[in-house]
This record gives structure tokens, sequence and C-alpha cells, in this order.
């Protein structure tokens, strides 16, 4: 392990401190926790799925640090107290869908090794940037870009799961994001008037730097050459999750950037299309 890593893992306090996490979000004690069946998985795609919910869930953990950097941007922006009461809401989703995906790891057979150095779990804006600037950067990377994507990926995996378990997770996990991917461009449309034309070049920039790093991770996309709809647990056919992936990052990535004045086309290293 490299100097300054530690094992991704996860705890429950329990207690008080429990109760009232499920007071707050009820509905994941209400899912069908008991009734995945991987009878008819092969043993192939049963360890994959535990690298992928282990993933999954190790990225939500990232996305909920994201939100909170992205809160405190906010605040220090003064952005509208609504706008920020909003924002505040998704840090706790991130949380819940931690979980959520954990607890299907251990239900395949437990988390997959992952390390990380916790010291550097996403990127910070250059501290000379104006907060205004600060918190735009952060809104379009983590929110124009990131869940604004996973949208239409989640629930393309939500229609090709056959169990009962991981489509229930999946549809709760979709509900949450709805809100997270439509904050960018609300936030958007109220930060415009504040932007220069060099904002705008920064910001277009970090938006190309983001969708390159989505398509980098197209080659590292589990696939099963003869997979069957009960091996699929948890995520879309080869050819579907492409073509999904491909549509949704130009139609609800690109083209609400350039409507919003945000092109990141010139600075991009990679092909949308490749």
């Amino acid at each position: 392990m490299k100097a300054g890593h530690v094992l991704f893992e996860l705890s429950m306090w329990g207690g008080a401190v429990e109760r009232r996490y499920r007071k707050l979000r009820p509905e994941v004690e209400r899912l069908p926790w008991g009734s995945l069946d991987l009878s008819r998985a092969s043993p192939a795609a049963v360890l994959a799925a535990r690298s992928t919910w282990t993933e999954a869930a190790f990225q939500e953990h990232r996305t909920g640090a994201a939100c909170a950097a992205t809160l405190q941007a906010l605040i220090a922006c003064r952005a509208p107290i609504d706008m920020v009461a909003m924002a505040s809401r998704f840090a706790l989703d991130e949380m819940v869908h931690v979980e959520l995906c954990a607890r299907l790891a251990q239900l395949l057979g437990g988390g997959a090794p992952i390390s990380y150095d916790p010291r550097a779990t996403i990127v910070l804006p250059a501290p000379e940037l104006t907060p205004t600037l600060a918190a735009a950067e952060l809104v379009v990377r983590n929110f124009c870009v990131g869940e604004a994507l996973s949208i239409p990926i989640l629930r393309g995996s939500w229609h090709a799961t056959k169990q009962p378990l991981i489509k229930a997770v999946l549809g709760r996990i979709v509900k949450d994001e709805a809100a997270h991917g439509a904050f960018g461009w609300i936030f958007l449309d109220w930060v415009d008037e504040q932007l220069s034309d060099d904002d705008r070049l920064h910001l277009s920039k970090q938006a190309a730097l983001t969708m390159d790093a989505v398509i980098d991770r197209w080659p590292f996309i589990p696939v099963f050459e003869d997979e069957t709809a009960e091996d699929r647990l948890g995520w879309m056919d080869a050819k579907t999750y492409f073509g999904v992936a491909r549509r949704s990052l130009r139609r609800v990535v690109l083209e609400p950037l350039l409507a919003h004045g945000l092109d990141p086309r010139p600075w991009m290293k990679r092909s949308i299309d490749a």
C-alpha cells in the first residue's frame, strides 16, 4: 500500500446516532434486503458485482465529500439561502447511497479492497479563485457533469436488472440524484451575470477535464462476452451502457453547458463518440 493510503472501510456508530439517522431516511430499512437471489448468476458475475458495488460505495463516499465542499463554497459566495438549503441535503443523500452500495457488496460476498489517500478524496479549486468562481467550478465539475450524467446511467441500470433488491437500491439512488442533477443548472442560472469571459473559459476547461475523466473510465467498465440477464447484478449490457453513456454525455451534459455559455469542446482530449 502506498504511503498515506488507507483501506476503504466503513462503520456505523449505532445507538442513538443510528436511530436518528434511520429517522431521517427510514426508507433504507424498508428495502427488500432478504430477497437477493444469486442462484442463477455465474461466479464471475458475482465476483465482478462485489467489485462494482464496492467501487460504487467508494465513489458515493467521494461524492459526499464533494457535496460538503460545494456547500461550504456556496456559503462563502453568499448564494441564496434557499439554494444553500437545497444543497445541504445532498451530503446526507450520498451517505445513504454509500450504505446502500456497501450493503449490497456485503450480500454479494464482501467488499473488494480499495486503498486511497483520504487527504486527496476530491480536487478542490485553486485558493486564488474568487469565492464565486470557486463555487462555480465545484458545481460544474460535480453537478453539471458528474451528477447530471449519473442519472440516465443509473436509470438504465435500474431498467436492466431483474433482482428486486438491486432494482430497489438503484431506484432509491435515482430518486435522490434527480435533485442533484438539476442543481447545477439552477446554480448556473443564478451565477450567470456574475461570470466574466475569463470565468467562463476557466469553467469550460474544468468541464472538459471532468468529461475527459469520465471517458477515460469507459475502457474499464466490466464486459462479459456471454452474460445473461441474471449476470447483470446492477449494470446494463456493454453495448447498451456505452450507447447510454455517449448519448447522455452529449444531451444532459454538453448541450446544457453550451446553453449556459460554457464550451468544453476545444479543451477536451477525448471524443465522446470514440
